[in-house]
């Protein structure tokens, strides 16, 4: 695909709404990137990176979320438009200073700021699916919320006057349904020049400096939904007076849209789809909710716009409308928004016949079909050196036979929360987390705990958010062994570069921060092992473990596909003696071991491997009890 810059306007083009997203940035000429990879925000930054023109546009993967908002802000302070990218999880992070923000503002410079936060309902690719619209509030900072991909586009535009107007960051939320879809695109016009940034001295932004700043940011804010209320992206369609109005936001107004097409309810209902959540415009929304008696709300994951909706009313003296949604049981409380939920829930009010799949059904497809689907799991990829890091360390736990604990973080590491209950790590919460609750649990000796305690961190976490907890286990002397998977790349979210690797967003060189000097540096004891050689791992581990202090092991070899890319060959080649495979009597390398490229040929009960799949690793020679895998070095 072409960079987003090359497609001339006027022209249509297939984008992702991250891509659409990014677009809209440019053709409204921003002028500052950051942002940290997390699925489902990932390809904002990387869009834009790509477009990158010395002097217009800075793009760049920050440390973490927290540091990502700072530089944006910074660079809107200094009249620059900016946009910080993260997903739902990493908002929490950026919010000890965007909290602040709020009340500062960005500044007399006319810069402005867009801090994108990308939600993933039903926690496709996370550990939760939490909801930053209530971070919104609870900021007091405004939002706005696409409902397709060309309106991807045309809300940046919006949000960035809205910003630079009210020297206000604004929330944009995205959403898995739309990040991740493709749509048509229509190209606008692209910026020719860039501002000159400069910082105004004679400007305090503190906080701290007047008592008054809480008062001056509510009128801000109800200045911000005066706008909303103008807002060309809010829309209704249909009678006016309607039996029920479907309010919607996100993916809730083409799932509602798609809804009352299929029941013929058109005539009967209205839509009325808002792009601006917070703060809600109110005036606009009673103007359309007082001539009903009823109320359907559509949105992902909580009761935000319900709620917002119910207070409204009252407060309009219009209780006495029915609300339905989450709280009435209509939409699930949980998951993402689909036509089917749409359908069921319209289907239910109107005593209708729904042609959805209901909850009843998709129950009966779990109990009666799901058995049957053979379950692969996740997995790494052949080659991972993961999969030898948590082979050793599992060895290494069984033989110190102390029950050693491992906590652990979000990343490549966390498939191993999966295969059959057999996993090491036991405490799994958010990026740094590992070495946080290890450096807690080793200071518990008073307190009779006996147990090791392992931390088990990616090379990309490490710089995100373990540091600093690694400093206060040292600080506060804490007995832990921190074991650092330092695979080259952050690899779960896409291979983007961070400190240690040596590059940037932009594909430039930057210095390589090394992660043992960073560690040696704080007072820790580094030991730096390969995880292919798995008994020498092994052994180190089982070493570490009974060592007081932060110890820290490294387990440094390159992601497979990190390698691959650069040497294009495979380092050994794999041969399995049949006669001495013991086949389904062991099945440590294809049961135990789980590499994809190994399976037990129901033929002839043997391990056999996929030439296709097999990296050449060669770890396989070393976990084998009978010595029947062989490799050879390629020419």
């Amino acid at each position: 695909m072409a960079a987003i810059d090359k497609y001339e306007p006027g022209t249509s083009h297939f984008l992702l709404g991250n891509e659409a997203i990014a677009r809209g940035a440019l053709e409204r000429g921003v002028n500052f990137v950051t942002g940290y990879p997390g699925t489902p925000s990932s390809e904002i930054v990387p869009a834009l990176a790509q477009c990158t023109q010395k002097g217009k546009l800075h793009a760049e993967w920050s440390t973490n979320e927290l540091a990502a908002v700072e530089g944006a802000a910074a660079a809107a302070t200094a009249g620059l438009l900016s946009l910080s990218a993260m997903k739902n999880a990493g908002l929490s992070l950026a919010l000890d200073f965007i909290t602040h923000l709020s009340y500062t503002g960005l500044g007399p410079k006319g810069g402005a700021c867009l801090m994108v936060v990308c939600d993933d309902p039903h926690g496709h690719s996370s550990g939760d699916e939490t909801d930053s619209r209530w971070l919104a509030r609870f900021a007091t900072a405004p939002m706005v919320e696409p409902m397709t991909g060309q309106q991807a586009v045309e809300l940046v535009k919006y949000a960035f006057d809205i910003s630079q107007k009210h020297s206000a960051f604004v929330f944009y939320r995205g959403y898995t349904r739309l990040s991740h879809a493709s749509n048509p695109i229509t190209m606008g016009e692209l910026p020719t020049d860039a501002p000159k940034a400069s910082s105004d001295s004679s400007v305090s932004l503190n906080p701290y400096l007047s008592i008054d700043k809480h008062q001056d940011l509510l009128a801000k804010m109800e200045a911000i939904r005066a706008e909303f209320e103008q807002c060309p992206f809010n829309t209704y369609q249909g009678p006016q007076k309607p039996e029920l109005v479907v309010v919607a936001s996100g993916a809730g107004h083409l799932a509602a849209a798609e809804a009352l097409e299929t029941l013929g309810l058109e005539e009967r209902v209205g839509l009325l789809s808002l792009a601006t959540i917070w703060p809600l415009p109110t005036a606009w929304v009673m103007e359309h909710l007082k001539n009903t008696s009823q109320v359907l709300v559509l949105e992902e994951v909580d009761p935000f716009m319900e709620t917002a909706v119910k207070e409204a009313l009252v407060d309009n003296g219009l209780g006495t409308v029915a609300v339905y949604g989450k709280g009435s049981g209509h939409i699930p409380m949980t998951g993402e928004m689909t036509p089917d939920r749409a359908l069921t829930a319209l289907a239910r009010i109107f005593d209708l016949k729904a042609p959805a799949r209901d909850e009843a059904y998709e129950r009966l497809v779990q109990q009666e079909v799901a058995p049957l689907v053979i379950s692969r799991g996740l997995s790494w990829c052949a080659g991972c050196p993961h999969r030898a890091s948590f082979w050793a360390l599992d060895k290494a736990i069984k033989a110190d036979a102390r029950d050693a604990y491992v906590t652990g973080e979000i990343g490549c590491s966390t498939l191993d929360v999966f295969p059959e209950g057999k996993a090491q790590i036991k405490l799994l919460h958010s990026m740094g987390s590992g070495t946080g609750t290890a450096a807690g649990l080793g200071q518990l000796k008073p307190f009779g705990y006996t147990q090791p305690v392992v931390a088990v961190c990616g090379d990309s976490s490490f710089f995100h958010s373990s540091v600093p907890r690694l400093i206060n286990a040292v600080y506060n002397q804490a007995d832990m062994l921190q074991i650092i998977l330092d695979n080259s790349a952050t690899a779960m979210t896409g291979f983007q570069p961070h400190p240690g690797t040596g590059n940037t967003a932009e594909n430039t060189p930057a210095p390589r921060l090394d992660v043992a000097k960073v560690c040696r540096s704080i007072g820790c004891e580094v030991t730096i092992a390969d995880p292919f050689e798995v008994r020498a791992t092994t052994k180190v581990m089982r070493e570490l473990m009974g060592k007081p202090g932060v110890q820290v092991l490294i387990l440094r070899r390159a992601c497979e596909l990190v390698r691959m890319k650069a040497a294009k060959s495979h380092p050994f080649r794999i041969t399995i003696d049949q006669e001495k495979c013991k086949g389904t009597e062991c099945a440590v390398c294809s049961r135990d071991f789980r590499c994809p490229a190994l399976y037990l040929d129901p033929a002839t009960g043997k391990t056999a491997f996929k030439e296709q799949i097999c990296s050449g690793c060669g770890v396989c020679v070393e976990i084998c009890p009978f010595k029947a895998i062989s490799k050879q070095e390629n020419d």
